[in-house]
């Protein structure tokens, strides 16, 4: 990704802006609960209509156009990766598959020997 300058210095604008995006989201989820005996479409509408004002608020801030910069950049890097094919994705699966298998039976062998040593030699229990 490109390297650009931090900003730390956000006006009190876009402090009020994520503000009351954020009380829009709490808003829009309060709403969906408080309308419990209206129908679910007028419900969801209320949830929808405050998530919607809160991404409108954020979106006019400083900090939300610079997330959407940020998430814009991301999906560009993302589209760079280079994918493994099928037959790669199998094997890497079934390396790590054995691996779990091995690791699986010494983990079970250890605690038996541990078992036997602790009740069988050394406390006598058994």
């Amino acid at each position: 990704m490109s390297n650009q300058p931090v900003h730390t210095v956000t006006t009190s604008a876009d402090k009020a802006k994520i503000g009351l995006a954020v009380c829009a989201a709490i808003a829009g989820v309060v709403g969906f609960y408080l309308l419990a005996g209206q129908t679910t479409l007028i419900r969801a509408g209320a949830l929808i209509l405050g998530l919607v004002l809160a991404v409108a608020f954020a979106w006019t801030s400083q900090s939300g156009r610079d997330f959407i910069g940020f998430a814009g950049e991301a999906v560009r890097e993302t589209k760079k990766v280079v994918w493994p094919t099928r037959k790669e994705a199998m094997q890497i699966t079934g390396i790590v598959f054995g691996f779990v298998l091995i690791m699986a039976l010494f983990l079970w062998g250890t605690d038996k020997l541990l078992e036997v040593v602790l009740y069988d030699l050394i406390l006598r229990w058994r």
